[in-house]
């Protein structure tokens, strides 16, 4: 039987399950509904809910849907907890065989609203670290923009706080997590893929953090619900939309403007939208002749309808682009320039189903496409274009088959497209790629006890290039409660991955898939973490982790010297049009220990993180076959956030709730030290044979007559230890029916002289060499203002 008859087999099994539980009638009383946030109806995720006195209870999924089953008989009380919301009570009369439905508002502030009453009680923070996963990472917009930034929030660099996540330097926002590079991680927007998540050649991301409801980030042993990379997940949902009243903000910065708007559409749901757009090239560009024109913009648009209790639609569009047009002269018409834009389109459709009450449906329909093209105007007859697209449908179904059990069963199909073709008068590369991709999961959970919960998944993946590959993908994750504040967790899972990229210094990556000449890489993941709730606020996080890779694949440095051309066109130009040669294939691992202390509520909040962690990675002669650590390895990386009303920092009010004023200080601090980065140094200088001209002078171009520097081993040397403190103020001023907030920001307040690498530079004096090293630095103090309007 075929991969393709197996994957059909198993939909249609699934389908007529399905089909049967759908008519089918529980003997036991039933508990479902939704659960939202009253104050703009978005629906609300990871809310804890418990019967009182039974002891059983579960928690909403990512549309804010729950399940109890085998509910006790009578009146019951249920109660509903969130970080940040007021824990709240609703009394129910249950009874024999009845499903019983509930919609439940939650509200950060104290309301009466008919049977429900609010209780005074503190979320228990140990029962929301148990529920979340091993090495999972939470964060909502509000968080992410309270963090100092690079001129404006930006979602990746605020990800690069957190234990296992770095940055390779400060021109960069990509993401390395626990050793892996940024094409092995997995960035989704409302369920469709970005492949290009950058914007000015890696400076800021694409994200709009106003427009983010949810960040939800797994550095590893992630359940089979997700797939087809080696290292993280980060999946983005955007805000549904205020379903009560219009609300919107507008942000203006040195480097951008943006705004972002909510509107209610009846009681039948709610549209929400956003744009951003930089303004060099309206400003600073008119008035120098050394900037070039460039700007870039992104904007997403998503519409939720409440179709009825059982069906939920929601529509989500994303674009992002970056344009750059430089001239060496902006008053000569004949000057060399060139033409180089690039960017992101994804859309998703999303319908949600109750097939019954223990049955709960999502589909996805949803495409994503990156593109960049290249040309120069004049002089040089070169141009370059890299597609790629991706079409998927898939379904997920989570069956809620009692308390203690769940399923989810899922399954896609996807359709990728990759085409390369650059063009110069010499020859050509055209490369072109159509691959299918299918995969199917099934995920069981199973919590026999309060102290044990135990998940097991399989993944089954089905590639389609030039060849065919099929891969199994088991998961494991195992929790148990030490107490009632502290418990441990184990995970562990294959993963493989179909793409790889070829990065580009200030271009954008190219993507190939596996094929004939590149194998599917793969890694396994083995993670023991340790969590404690101390106090009523506090979260410790103790996590150690191991990571194999097999065939990783990184940018053949030597290629124009051992690739050969697939075939010579009409004028004898050759023309490249197959992947041989491109990658140099590898093994590595990486290890690690990670320690997080977090507070997300309170008049304080923020965090304090310590990793140490060692990456190795070997391929194919490169160093003699020994291994070696990559430029992104850092040793020790320490981490400190800090967000706080500055009167209730200096008061003491260090643990209670913000207190409430028209207008108020807040003060943020972002402090990271990091050891250094490694580099390769050169060993030794050679003399080579040269060539007189006639005037007993060597061939030009040679800055050392008759020398050259001979590398030593690769990266076997360390730059020095990176630290830097940014700050942020803001002026909050609440005028009743909108807010005024001007703020100043300072990256690098210190002004520390972080060094990006070493250029070496010599001289031919009295028959020796004079060698002098010249450091490169990252980013000097830059201050930035801004101002941001709530209405």
């Amino acid at each position: 039987m075929t991969n393709q008859r197996l994957f059909n087999a198993f939909v249609f099994i699934l389908m007529c399950f399905l089909i049967s539980e759908t008519f089918a009638q529980s003997k036991k009383a039933t508990i479902s509904g939704f659960v939202y946030d009253s104050s703009n109806g978005e629906a609300m995720i990871g809310v804890n809910v418990y019967i009182k006195n039974a002891g059983i209870g579960g928690s909403t999924n990512n549309s804010g849907y729950f399940v109890i089953n085998s509910a006790p008989i009578g009146k019951q009380t249920l109660q509903f907890s969130s970080v940040g919301y007021k824990t709240i009570s609703v009394d129910v009369d249950v009874s024999a065989d009845q499903h019983k439905q509930l919609r439940v508002e939650l509200s950060p502030k104290s309301v009466n609203i008919n049977e429900v009453t609010i209780s005074s009680d503190k979320e228990k923070l140990a029962d929301k670290l148990f529920a979340k996963p091993a090495s999972k990472i939470e964060m909502s917009g509000s968080q992410v923009n309270a963090i100092p930034k690079v001129i404006e929030a930006d979602l990746l660099r605020a990800l690069q706080t957190m234990p296992g996540i770095t940055a390779i330097s400060d021109f960069s926002s990509e993401l390395y997590v626990r050793g892996g590079t940024p094409d092995q991680n997995l960035y989704l927007i409302d369920g469709a893929d970005v492949y290009n998540p950058d914007h000015a050649f890696g400076i800021f991301s694409t994200f709009n953090t106003n427009a983010i409801k949810k960040v939800e980030v797994s550095k590893g042993g992630f359940g089979a619900e997700y797939g087809g990379r080696l290292s993280s997940v980060l999946d983005v949902t955007n805000l549904d939309g205020n379903r009560n009243k219009f609300e919107g903000i507008f942000n203006l910065s040195l480097l951008s403007g943006s705004t972002t708007l909510q509107i209610p559409i009846g009681s039948i749901g709610s549209i929400s939208g956003s744009f951003r757009r930089t303004y060099i090239d309206q400003t600073y560009a008119k008035w120098s002749k050394d900037i070039p024109d460039y700007y870039f913009y992104d904007g997403n648009l998503k519409g939720f309808f409440d179709l009825s209790e059982q069906d939920k639609l929601s529509l989500s569009f994303f674009k992002s682009s970056d344009n750059l047009k430089y001239k060496q002269d902006k008053d000569a018409p004949q000057s060399f320039g060139f033409f180089y834009d690039w960017g992101n389109t994804t859309g998703s459709l999303n319908w949600k189903h109750i097939f019954n009450q223990n049955i709960f449906s999502s589909f996805w329909v949803t495409g994503s496409s990156f593109s960049s093209n290249f040309k120069f105007d004049k002089i040089l007859n070169l141009s370059e274009k890299n597609e790629l697209s991706d079409y998927s449908f898939k379904g997920l179904i989570e069956y809620y088959a009692t308390n203690e059990l769940t399923f989810k069963l899922g399954a896609e199909h996807k359709v990728l497209r990759f085409l390369y073709d650059e063009e110069w008068e010499q020859g050509r590369v055209d490369i072109e790629q159509k691959d299918h991709l299918t995969t199917a999961y099934l995920n069981a959970g199973w919590s026999p006890t309060i102290l044990w919960d135990f998940e097991a998944g399989a993944r089954l993946n089905y590639f389609k290039a030039d060849i065919s590959s099929t891969n199994i993908e088991p998961r494991l994750a195992i929790k148990y409660r030490l107490s009632e504040t502290s418990s441990i967790k184990f995970a562990s899972g294959i993963y493989h991955q179909y793409l790889d990229r070829v990065p580009r210094l200030f271009f954008s990556s190219i993507w190939c898939s596996a094929d004939k000449y590149i194998k599917p890489s793969n890694s396994y993941h083995y993670i023991l973490s340790y969590q404690k709730q101390l106090g009523d606020l506090l979260q410790l996080e103790v996590e150690t982790y191991y990571k194999d890779y097999k065939n990783l694949y990184s940018y053949n440095q030597n290629l124009n010297a051992m690739v050969t051309p697939g075939y010579f066109d009409a004028s004898g130009n050759p023309v490249y049009n197959n992947t041989k040669g491109i990658f140099t294939r590898g093994d590595g691992n990486s290890l690690g220990f990670e320690v997080l202390l977090r507070k997300d509520v309170g008049a304080i909040t923020g965090w304090v993180s310590y990793s140490l962690a060692r990456t190795k990675n070997t391929y194919d002669g490169i160093n003699q076959g020994n291994e070696y650590a990559p430029r992104h390895d850092r040793a020790s990386v320490v981490n400190f956030i800090l967000n706080s009303d500055i009167n209730d920092l200096f008061s003491g009010n260090w643990n209670g709730e913000p207190t409430p004023k028209s207008s108020k200080w807040l003060l943020g601090l972002n402090f990271i030290y990091a050891s250094g980065q490694p580099i390769t140094a050169p060993a030794s200088a050679y003399q080579v044979s040269t060539v007189p001209d006639g005037n007993d002078n060597t061939i030009p171009g040679e800055n050392i007559p008759g020398y050259k520097l001979y590398p030593g081993s690769i990266d076997s040397y360390r730059l020095p230890a990176y630290s830097r403190m940014d700050l942020s103020i803001t002026y909050e001023k609440d005028y009743g029916s909108w807010t005024l907030s001007p703020y100043l920001q300072i990256f690098n307040i210190g002004a520390r002289k972080n060094i990006w690498f070493i250029q070496y530079q010599s001289e031919f004096k009295n028959n020796s060499i004079i060698q002098t090293v010249k450091k490169v630095n990252m980013l000097p103090i830059l201050p930035s203002i801004g101002v941001t309007v709530k209405f």
